[in-house]
């Protein structure tokens, strides 16, 4: 497990919680509008943090930080997080954990060995676009179903996300996830910001408009839908 990145605080990343968040390298998916594309094609010239560095800044905010997110790339890949994650628990922190989904094996371990508190799974597009925009000839889509089930029944504080590229998404998309995720509880519609660090940069941003005519399709079946990043 490589810890690439390490966020000290961040008000965003956890909501309603002064959270810390770690990125670890690595991903099984190629979104084309992914903002750490360096955590994606270039693991191996991201700096480092040993877990000890890690642990002893988690251990000397104890009482301020309230929280930690895990997030990359795709965590579920490491094959050491529930190991990384039980010395996070040990200290007390509530751990949200990012992910696109693909490895349900991973993420039921993590929720009932009580290891993780909340999940925030990434959802692309309508299943059948899943390809366009992984980035994949053919993603495990049904792997992606699974892991939204879970979610959906497990019990633990979850929601869902998409980050919308005007290029990628149409009304149908969202007319889709919203009869696939009927019933969820949390969605977020999150405003795509082009940079630098895009996998593929030169994709643009949808209109509040256009985000909240997507909010209210999704808003028909979902309980809680809000747009972020305006």
């Amino acid at each position: 497990m490589k810890i690439c990145g390490f966020n000290k605080t961040s008000l965003l990343d956890y909501p309603g919680r002064i959270a810390c968040t770690i990125f670890l390298g690595g991903c099984n998916y190629r979104c084309p509008f992914c903002q750490n594309s360096g955590l994606v094609l270039s693991v191996a010239e991201q700096p480092e943090y040993s877990w000890d560095e890690v642990l002893k800044f988690l251990k000397k905010r104890q009482g301020i930080l309230e929280g930690v997110c895990i997030t990359g790339g795709e965590p579920t890949l490491s094959a050491e997080l529930s190991d990384f994650l039980r010395e996070i628990k040990q200290l007390g922190y509530p751990v949200k954990l990012d992910t696109n989904g693909s490895r349900p094996g991973v993420v039921k371990a993590l929720v009932e060995e009580k290891i993780v508190d909340k999940v925030a799974m990434d959802i692309k597009t309508s299943i059948e676009n899943y390809g366009l925009l992984t980035g994949l000839d053919a993603p495990d889509t049904g792997a992606v179903k699974e892991t939204a089930s879970f979610l959906m029944n497990s019990g633990i504080e979850y929601e869902f996300r998409t980050t919308v590229v005007r290029e990628l998404h149409t009304a149908r998309d969202f007319e889709e996830i919203g009869s696939w995720l009927r019933g969820a509880k949390e969605y977020y519609l999150q405003a795509y910001r082009d940079s630098e660090n895009v996998l593929k940069p030169g994709f643009s941003s949808c209109t509040e408009e256009e985000m909240n005519a997507y909010r209210d399709i999704l808003k028909r079946t979902i309980d809680r839908v809000e747009v972020r990043g305006l």
